[in-house]
């Protein structure tokens, strides 16, 4: 067999391979940096790092944590038959004293309002009698999840600064709670409810998932490779590019201060599947036989014959995830950016270390005397004609399934509604856990869904007496809403302080009521510091109202952001008080919900900039705008359909399943240009027939192995412990093999199609 290759490129390779012993040199150094720089990686999950900086959500969050600090908050949910009985009131009151002693751990219950500052030693039958009747007269402690029907809530106020405080903290409260659920006694069941356990479960399995699949794909990707080339040193020259390129990929994100993040496991996996397919590639084409005169002048001209498809695959896949930088989801856009970089080095790697390895290896190659009538060769003479025959029925099929997968994705107007939509961090903890299990049978009951709204007044205004009562008109209109659960701010404090000293819960809404209320405000500021959460005392210049209820209430997402800025802007219409005040939504629940909104548009315009790109540089280079279209069936095939695989598996887009369009269309689009290529390379003295036997035969095996590589690579991510990214390496290794499935059968359908030789068979 004859290889073309460019004159340029073989004296380009042949000094590659004369060089051999520097290259490794210079990659050895390069491997032991990305190492170090690898180690030296933080792991950040928290909310605020999910949006990109500057922008508008994200920099009003900002400067709303300037003035109220957020902190982290959590519940202690103690399940008993009977939880105002004596004995349980007694055993709240001890757990919450020793709580409350744990250094940066602040607890509260209804105890702590009912006894104020002095609790009695023991808690006797008189004493629970007169705290039932006040704690069943109001409907405050239910609302504020401090109690239901069968449980009595401690709130908990974590005033931590980093990772490392919270789950000193954390840990210290376990050690108290744990025992007690075990002992069964006077609670039936003790949970622990909020993002504090969540997040530190986060954090682990970011950093644990990566050290727990990819030994697993190792061990297959060892296997397959010796199976396929039944080589040992070709395995070895493998393996050691795979770990350079890798190691320096990852190593990268302490260089450009990128972090771990829940999505930042694809780096490597993706990196590592799309080298190794690269790698195939290139060390099927060095196996093959030719009637060169040396070894050297073998492998040159192999290097040379492949670097123009590889390099065309591996700038698509780049650009694939270079796409990801609209996204202003903050993992998203750094994965994107980090694992195109990470892919530059790996092309390089591929054209210098590798053919350096395998020229020191002394890789063996295959013999000339290679059966040409293995069953590949049977089965490409079968498939030939028959795509010719049957190009209609195949395209028209590719086609129909496509629309279906668009529909699954978007909807249809009236009779199907979009894909799920979804970024709850509970949704990122896996099911089985404890702690997951514990928020979501809280959840069932209670909204944890949080809006927060931010009520700028002129300075020294936030407690006039007409402002204040706009602030309790307004909050009762939100808490008319059967999806909000409680309205948290400044005339809260007074709705607890009035029920504490009247029995009433209610504030009038006379006007001339409300300068004695405000000065009542003012006193509980200077009093009781939990209250100034919903007040800045420093100027009296703003107001925090905090919004808890459930989404799923309201409608699709961002209806209960729009919900609160609706109301809002009724109320202000309505109050002159109200007039010269400026409300901004922000926390971190505006955050999530500003990030479940990006999604789609994530999805759909890093997708289409990475089609319009590969579509630009495969014209500049193969120069036929007609065939590329028809080569891109295959990438839309898979990635529409795997849409209907997610619909039909209740699989939902989130901040994992949105890369699925971006990272299938760069990695199958691999299989394509090298297709495509060798089919110019079939075409140059024959006709069509004979053009898409030579590519089926000289690319066919290879994209068969480096699908594998890839469907096995991701599909190894089914092992991880976080749920988006399980389902992720579900959906992908899909679409691979569902790629590949196109590949054999619409693709050269198409191409018959736009075939001008009618006659040929």
């Amino acid at each position: 067999m004859t290889m073309f290759a460019s004159p340029a490129l073989l004296r380009l390779f042949g000094r590659v391979l004369q060089g051999r012993y520097p290259i490794v040199g210079v990659f050895l150094l390069l491997t032991a940096a990305g190492i170090y720089g690898a180690s030296r990686i933080p792991t950040d999950t928290s909310i605020d790092r999910l949006i990109v900086a500057g922008d508008p959500t994200a920099e009003a969050t900002l400067e709303f944590e300037r003035v109220f600090p957020e902190g982290e908050q959590a519940l202690i949910i103690l399940d008993a038959k009977d939880p105002l009985s004596p004995a349980a009131l007694q055993g709240t009151d001890r757990l919450e004293y020793q709580l409350d002693k744990i250094p940066r751990v602040v607890a509260h219950s209804l105890l702590t309002i009912y006894f104020r500052s002095s609790p009695p030693a023991a808690i006797s039958a008189d004493d629970a009698e007169r705290l039932r009747t006040f704690a069943t007269g109001t409907s405050l402690f239910r609302r504020a999840g401090l109690l239901g029907e069968h449980y009595v809530a401690i709130a908990l106020d974590l005033e931590v600064k980093s990772p490392a405080e919270r789950d000193r903290a954390l840990a210290a409260i376990d050690a108290l709670v744990l025992p007690l659920d075990v002992s069964g006694h006077p609670f039936t069941a003790i949970r622990r409810v909020g993002s504090p356990w969540l997040d530190a479960w986060l954090e682990r399995q970011t950093g644990a998932s990566t050290k727990k699949f990819m030994p697993l794909f190792g061990i297959f990707l060892m296997t397959l490779v010796f199976i396929v080339y039944r080589s040992w040193r070709a395995l070895t020259a493998i393996i050691l590019t795979l770990g350079a390129v890798v190691a320096m990929a990852v190593g990268l994100g302490h260089l450009f201060d990128w972090t771990n993040s829940v999505v930042s496991t694809l780096v490597p996996l993706t990196v590592m599947v799309t080298t190794t397919a690269t790698l195939v590639y290139i060390h099927s084409r060095y196996m093959e036989p030719d009637d060169t005169a040396t070894l050297l002048e073998h492998h040159a001209r192999a290097l040379a014959n492949k670097f123009l498809p590889c390099t065309a695959s591996m700038f698509a896949t780049a650009v694939g995830f270079a796409a990801l930088a609209v996204s202003e989801i903050r993992p998203v856009r750094e994965m994107g950016l980090w694992t195109a970089c990470g892919l530059i080095v790996a092309w390089v790697g591929c054209f210098t270390l590798f053919p350096a390895l395998q020229s020191l290896l002394r890789v063996p190659r295959r013999a000339s005397s290679f059966a040409e009538g293995t069953w590949f060769v049977g089965f490409v003479d079968w498939l030939v004609p028959a795509t010719r025959r049957y190009r209609w029925p195949l395209v028209a099929g590719a086609v129909a399934v496509m629309l279906c997968g668009a529909a699954a994705l978007f909807g249809i107007p009236g009779r199907l509604a979009p894909l799920t939509l979804e970024t709850d961090a509970l949704t990122y903890v896996n099911p089985s856990e404890r702690v997951a299990q514990d928020t979501r049978r809280f959840q069932e009951t209670n909204g944890l869904d949080v809006v927060d709204l931010w009520l700028e007044t002129p300075p020294g205004h936030a407690l006039d007496p007409d402002f204040l009562r706009g602030v309790e008109l307004l909050t009762q209109r939100l808490e008319q809403h059967k999806g909000v659960d409680s309205v948290d701010g400044p005339t809260s404090v007074l709705r607890w302080a009035r029920y504490v000293a009247s029995g009433s819960d209610q504030l009038p809404t006379m006007a001339a009521a409300w300068p004695k209320l405000a000065g009542d405000l003012e006193q509980i500021l200077l009093t009781e510091p939990g209250a100034r959460s919903y007040v800045d005392i420093t100027n009296l210049a703003s107001v925090r109202l905090s919004i808890r209820g459930r989404g799923e209430l309201f409608g699709p997402a961002g209806a209960m952001r729009k919900f609160v800025e609706q109301t809002w802007s009724d109320v202000q219409a309505g109050d002159p008080a109200l007039r010269a005040v400026r409300g901004r939504l922000a926390g971190k629940g505006v955050l999530s919900g500003r990030i479940t909104e990006r999604l789609l548009p994530t999805l759909t315009q890093s997708f289409a900039l990475t089609a319009s790109v590969i579509f630009v540089a495969f014209l500049i280079v193969f120069r036929s705008p007609s065939a590329r279209l028809m080569t891109m069936i295959p990438s839309f095939f898979a990635i529409l359909s795997v849409f209907i695989v997610m619909r039909t598996a209740g699989i939902p887009l989130n901040i994992a399943t949105i890369l699925i369009g971006s990272t299938v269309l760069g990695a199958t689009e691999n299989d394509q240009v090298h297709f495509f290529y060798h089919l110019q390379e079939g075409r140059a003295g024959g006709s069509t027939a004979s053009a898409l036997r030579h590519a089926m035969l000289t690319a066919g095996r290879p994209i068969v192995f480096a699908t594998l590589i890839n469907a096995s690579g991701f599909l190894a991510l089914a092992l991880s412990d976080l749920p988006p990214m399980r389902q992720f390496g579900t959906v992908s290794a899909s679409a691979f093999v569902l790629a590949l499935l196109a590949d054999f059968t619409a693709l050269p359908a198409a191409l018959w199609i736009l075939s001008r030789d009618e006659g040929q068979r």
